[in-house]
């Protein structure tokens, strides 16, 4: 009588294989701590500013004191991601945030904490940012192998979605016993993404360190200018979400158009993230492979007409649905975008493309709230966002026009087989005509 043949095991499917990779389940971690203390200590600065000040522009100057070191360090940042250690870089900036929450808890126990106080950390935080984000970026790629790299973006933004929408909740409840007791919380989820970070062992050579010369800080503006395919990835969205800022209009869409109370305005903030995180988790799972550059352009333009859909709805239930599809939409686009950008940047040139790019991101949110607030004040808030939502279809049109390589990107590239073809990769070498 024979022994049946053991049964082999399932092979590993490719999420799974993202997930057991020790060190990105180490980084995803991280990035979850971070991002929940950041929007815990948002939603703390913010309120307490307001009790002290009962001003709308400093509220406002919260978030510019925040985007203004960003702005200025953008080019020196990306130099530093492109000749240090990155996970030093992401440690040591965590560490820094930790100690800043630390410093906003301390002096709100002891009442020393005011408005000037609260900006000057404030700034301090978003200097440290400025030096976290594009390394961040940057240092995915180095985690997984490539073949996996849009569901490690996929599952990495997944992270950040869920703590959007845990995280400004939670510091609300905290906050009940105190804004102390906020700041300490989020000091606490910093310097425990830091020790995550400090946990990640890859196998790495450390970048060449190349001169700090004005050619080699203006690298990434240069290499963004020089692959077309690329510049047009980046201001796609830049274009998108500075037109399609319907999210800032939220309070006013609560109180005057969809008559609801502050819990309805808690559960139009959250929808678009709801719909991002359902996205970034299908994507993980089922990531895109054929046409990607035809499902980006899509995607924005599903945006856009989310965002029109949105401004004419007088129904509380379908404006949910439509900023759930709103940020569905947006998620396709940041997973393709991100994959597309990193897959076809050189990894010395990764610190300072990702950037570029994170001053693209920050400025289209800023100026966006911005651009929505002067067209309201202009046209009314529906008039506004339907200008907006209907400029952003406009944007995909003309885009499909302007960077065609982009447009007919089938697949995302894969960088092992393109070096070994020619070292210095080419957006236009992913596409297929037709």
């Amino acid at each position: 009588m024979t022994t049946p043949a053991p049964t082999p095991p399932a092979p590993e499917t490719e999420t799974e294989s993202v997930l057991r990779h020790r060190p990105f389940t180490l980084f995803w971690g991280a990035r979850v701590a971070s991002t929940l203390a950041n929007q815990m200590q948002i939603v703390a600065v913010g309120w307490q500013v307001y009790q002290l000040t009962h001003s709308a522009f400093d509220l406002g100057m919260v978030g510019l004191v925040q985007f203004l070191p960003a702005l200025v360090l953008a080019l020196v940042v990306g130099h530093v991601a492109d000749r240090y250690d990155r996970r030093k870089i992401a440690r040591i900036c965590l560490f820094i945030e930790g100690l800043a929450a630390a410093a906003l808890a301390i002096g709100s126990y002891h009442g020393w904490l005011t408005k000037e106080v609260i900006f000057a950390i404030v700034f301090v935080i978003g200097a440290t940012r400025a030096f976290e984000s594009p390394t961040v970026q940057a240092l995915v790629p180095g985690l997984v192998p490539p073949r996996l790299l849009p569901r490690a973006i996929a599952w990495s933004a997944s992270a950040t979605q869920t703590a959007v929408i845990i995280g400004p909740a939670l510091g609300g409840f905290i906050y009940v016993l105190g804004p102390s007791a906020v700041y300490a919380s989020s000091s606490t989820l910093f310097l425990m993404a830091s020790l995550l970070v400090a946990l990640i062992r890859i196998e790495s050579v450390l970048p060449r360190r190349e001169p700090a010369t004005v050619k080699s800080v203006l690298a990434g503006i240069a290499f963004i200018r020089s692959r077309p395919a690329i510049l047009g990835a980046i201001s796609l969205d830049l274009f998108a979400v500075l037109l399609g800022g319907a999210t800032a209009l939220l309070p006013i869409y609560a109180h005057d158009i969809l008559s609801t109370g502050p819990l309805g305005l808690g559960l139009l903030r959250s929808a678009p993230a709801v719909g991002a995180l359902s996205m970034a988790i299908f994507l993980a799972r089922r990531p895109l492979s054929r046409k990607v550059g035809r499902s980006m352009f899509t995607a924005v333009a599903i945006f856009g007409l989310a965002t029109v859909v949105f401004a004419l709805s007088r129904s509380f239930a379908l404006s949910l649905a439509a900023l759930v599809v709103l940020g569905a939409s947006d998620m396709i686009s940041v997973v393709v975008r991100s994959s597309f950008v990193q897959l076809e940047t050189p990894d010395h040139m990764r610190g300072r493309v990702s950037a570029v790019n994170s001053v693209f991101i920050g400025t289209s949110n800023q100026l966006g709230e911005f651009e929505s607030g002067v067209t309201a004040a202009w046209l009314g808030p529906v008039h506004a966002v339907v200008l907006g939502g209907v400029g952003t279809i406009v944007v995909v049109l003309l885009w499909i026009r302007l960077f065609p390589t982009l447009f007919k990107l089938d697949r995302l590239a894969d960088p092992h087989a393109q070096a070994a073809a020619n070292p210095e990769p080419s957006s236009a070498g992913a596409a297929k005509a037709g």
